[in-house]
């Protein structure tokens, strides 16, 4: 997962079209929620503990410590590690995280249900396996939420929109960029602009954001009665044409279980798009890719000694044309080894990480002299996977793949 602003640029622009109305509403109160960033860690959720202890202090370390343990022998099992237990020490040293699910503490007992993070380096590490996962290109988020036949995104601080933030998307395939809410999100990303079909605007505003497509989870809420009970139609969307993935509903007794509501229904929808995504169902749009450019025009012919050759140079101007290249970087190191490789290819006037994102799927710009589908060529033959066309494209280093008898981690829950 990876989370970038908007530049300045392109919401002064979008400022220019609106005057002082749109600046009132990019100025709004609280707005959206920072989603967590939990692309690093594996997670086991709903571990169940009941410890006893002389205080109610002791008690919740030593729930902890359970959970930790528990977490650990599932997460064995779930990755072929045969679940083998290990010492306290190590599970300290692997543990990023504790998540509060439900807890109840009492004076000498303590009674919770957790969810435990686990650093997915270190503890691949220890478990002997690959911890590189295979991921979608990365897919702009806009949650739309329908209530009292109001649609909003960004405009206001919903349930929806903060349900898809806490959410913990390091067992999904796909790789979500989440927006925050705040500075231009709102103007640019709202219900209307998810129900206009038209390329252009929709590729200026991925590239922003550094995404290849668009996602559309919608929830429309119905209230049967004030304090009663509250239902959610949710639809799994995709894409500049609304595509439809699935739909389900879920129902809660008062609007005081609406996050339970809202937090079961992004699991769901996480579900329905790792489904499509496994079946060929989601696939990124690649008219969102920018046209390739022109062939270079031949500006000046230069002879040549005719008593050398009798072929003529041709002399093309220009400063090549612009690729985008997303390139996994899990570490630093990577990122200047893959411009190393780039510059290496003839052709290539230049190449420079234009957005880094360590951990996951950052940007840089090359470029190239020459037709993009030499440049993939190239790619290929110095042992990369090279997935899109034209413009914009996406490599990774085939070594990276997973041996075929390694289990599939995908699991979104303990």
């Amino acid at each position: 997962m990876r989370i970038r602003a908007l530049p300045i640029a392109l919401a002064g622009a979008a400022l220019l079209l609106g005057g002082g109305a749109v600046l009132a509403q990019i100025e709004g109160g609280s707005r959206g929620a920072a989603p967590v960033d939990s692309g690093s860690a594996y997670e086991v959720s709903g571990v169940i503990v009941d410890v006893a202890g002389p205080s109610a202090d002791a008690a919740r370390y030593g729930g902890w410590r359970l959970a930790q343990r528990k977490a650990w022998v599932q997460l064995s099992n779930r990755l072929g590690g045969g679940g083998a237990l290990v010492s306290d020490g190590t599970l300290d040293s692997l543990v990023s995280g504790i998540v509060v699910e439900n807890e109840q503490i009492g004076p000498q007992r303590y009674v919770a249900k957790l969810g435990v993070l686990f650093d997915r380096t270190r503890a691949g590490s220890l478990l002997g396996i690959s911890t590189y996962s295979d991921r979608s290109q990365p897919m702009l988020v806009i949650p739309v939420q329908w209530s009292g036949g109001v649609g909003q995104v960004f405009e206001q601080r919903t349930e929806w929109q903060q349900a898809w933030a806490r959410y913990r998307t390091g067992n999904s395939s796909i790789d979500y960029v989440r927006p925050s809410g705040s500075g231009p999100d709102a103007l640019l990303l709202n219900v209307g602009q998810t129900q206009r079909p038209g390329r252009g605007w929709w590729r200026t505003i991925i590239d922003q954001y550094g995404a290849s497509d668009i996602l559309v989870p919608v929830v429309t809420l119905y209230r049967q009665w004030p304090g009663g009970p509250v239902i959610g139609v949710f639809e799994a969307r995709h894409g500049p044409d609304n595509a439809l993935i699935g739909r389900f509903t879920l129902r809660v007794g008062t609007p005081d279980g609406l996050p339970q509501l809202m937090d079961t229904g992004v699991k769901r929808i996480d579900d329905l798009y790792q489904q499509a995504r496994r079946n060929g169902t989601l696939r990124v749009d690649y008219s969102l890719s920018p046209p390739p450019a022109p062939d270079p025009i031949a500006t000046e012919t230069v002879p040549v000694d005719e008593t050398a050759d009798a072929n003529t140079a041709v002399l093309t101007g220009g400063t090549g044309l612009s690729i985008t290249v997303q390139f996994d970087t899990p570490a630093a190191a990577a990122v200047t080894s893959t411009e190393v490789a780039l510059r290496a290819i003839p052709g290539v006037r230049s190449a420079a990480t234009t957005s880094l994102a360590l951990g996951g799927v950052s940007l840089m710009r090359v470029a190239y002299d020459g037709d993009p589908a030499a440049l993939k060529a190239a790619l290929e033959a110095r042992g990369y996977q090279v997935f899109g066309s034209g413009q914009t494209i996406r490599i990774r280093r085939t070594a990276q793949l997973l041996p075929p008898d390694l289990p599939a981690d995908n699991a979104t829950t303990g």
